[in-house]
């Protein structure tokens, strides 16, 4: 597998961040003379953690290269005794995307022998096979096992979990509160592909596509590779799955995507949560349904005020038919609600500033975790009592994912 490269971040002791990096299962810990003040001792973090030591504008102290494993310099970089070999890495940032051709005349003085990393912007999804082209480019001349290639912006970090397969060195964020660069994933996100043996084989290639879904369970209870692709929220999701399509078995659909997957699969369906690849494009599922069913039969009432019209609503309309009674409520509508609920808002959603609920209602919440107890709180502050019923509803549709995945693949489906 390539090995794991986490940044220091701006303002963030090394030594500390190199022991939680290590302890993370990173393999290398860089340190950027952009983010850290070169006066800064990286002495401690280097018994920590083999480092990467990187210019970016300001020159690389001498006690920096001296502890470093890897010192990289810009591919019009000045190199200086010993830094040769083993030791050297070379970065090449392109202001734009980029042709193969144009690519391979930037390394053309570079000789080999060295570690190089290519990165450009990702620009148009459609276009981005470019960038495996780029790779095999550069492995004629610098050798399979010296090559990284890297997409950089809000779309990038499908292609770059791709690309990590052959890639030498796989630039990852610790955790979600920072990253080094746009399109990064998180490092346990990234090691958990390379967690279970295959023999030799690899998987198809699955993910969920969503906004803002750190939180989510979905990578770490699907087999691996598995990726959390979390999207802006005005994604162009159709481009993005056609450019996706040649890497990816599937997908796990979520907010706010899935009303717009139904229409790039072209579905019957109104909303979809999973995408399968078939000969043709894409073939499209709506597993919520199972979910649905399955919160409300443990909720236990019979009719309810679904506060919410959004992307899980057809899959509640389509479980409604087993004899429940369902009264959806968008937000502008919503003032004092009678009887039980259920709560359909992500929890970034402000709920509406008239919402009350009557003395003793239960409010459903289908969300989970962390949102969930967000969602709560919310419900208590209006009166009503929380009843967390997300992971029945996840752990209902995930087995209906994972059944249609593993029915495409031709792998047995679960238990």
């Amino acid at each position: 597998r390539p090995r794991m490269v986490v940044t220091l971040p701006p303002g963030v002791g090394a030594a500390a961040f190199a022991t939680a990096a290590a302890r993370s299962g990173a393999d290398l810990l860089e340190i950027r003379s952009d983010l850290t003040p070169t006066n800064a001792s990286v002495l401690e973090a280097s018994r920590e953690l083999p480092l990467i030591v990187s210019e970016r504008g300001a020159v690389l102290p001498g006690a920096w290269r001296e502890a470093a494993t890897l010192v990289d310099t810009p591919l019009d970089g000045r190199l200086m005794a010993g830094e040769v070999g083993a030791k050297r890495l070379v970065s090449f940032h392109a202001d734009r995307p980029m042709s193969p051709c144009e690519a391979r005349k930037q390394w053309e003085r570079i000789e080999p022998g060295i570690l190089v990393k290519h990165i450009e912007p990702l620009g148009s999804p459609s276009e981005a096979e470019r960038l495996f082209d780029t790779r095999e480019v550069l492995r004629e001349r610098f050798g399979a096992e010296a090559v990284t290639v890297l997409p950089m912006g809000e779309l990038a970090l499908p292609f770059r979990a791709v690309l990590a397969q052959g890639n030498a060195l796989d630039y990852v964020a610790l955790d979600a509160r920072w990253s080094a660069a746009p399109g990064q994933r998180v490092l346990r996100d990234a090691l958990r592909e390379w967690s279970v043996p295959l023999g030799g084989q690899r998987r198809d290639r699955l993910g969920i596509l969503g906004n803002r879904i750190g939180a989510s369970r979905s990578p770490s209870i699907h087999p691996p590779p598995f990726d959390r692709i979390d999207l802006p929220a005005d994604a162009p999701l159709e481009e993005l799955l056609f450019a996706l399509r040649p890497f990816y078995a599937g997908f796990a659909v979520t907010n706010p995507f899935k009303k717009r997957a139904a229409r790039a699969a072209t579905s019957v369906s109104e909303a979809v949560n999973t995408l399968v690849r078939s000969p043709g494009g894409w073939q499209s599922e709506n597993t919520d349904v199972a979910g649905a069913l399955s919160a409300l039969q443990a909720f236990g009432h019979r009719q309810l005020t679904v506060l919410g019209d959004g992307g899980v609503a057809p899959a509640l309309r389509s479980a409604a038919r087993e004899g429940y009674t369902l009264d959806f409520q968008r937000a502008e509508a919503v003032g004092e609600v009678l009887g039980a609920a259920l709560w359909t808002w992500p929890a970034n959603v402000k709920p509406p500033l008239k919402l009350r609920f009557a003395t003793g209602a239960e409010v459903g919440i289908i969300a989970y975790g962390a949102q969930a107890h967000t969602i709560a709180q919310a419900i208590r502050a209006r009166g009503g009592i929380p009843v967390f019923l997300g992971s029945r509803w996840f752990v209902a549709q995930a087995r209906g994912q994972r059944r249609a995945w593993e029915e495409a693949t031709g792998g047995a489906p679960p238990a």
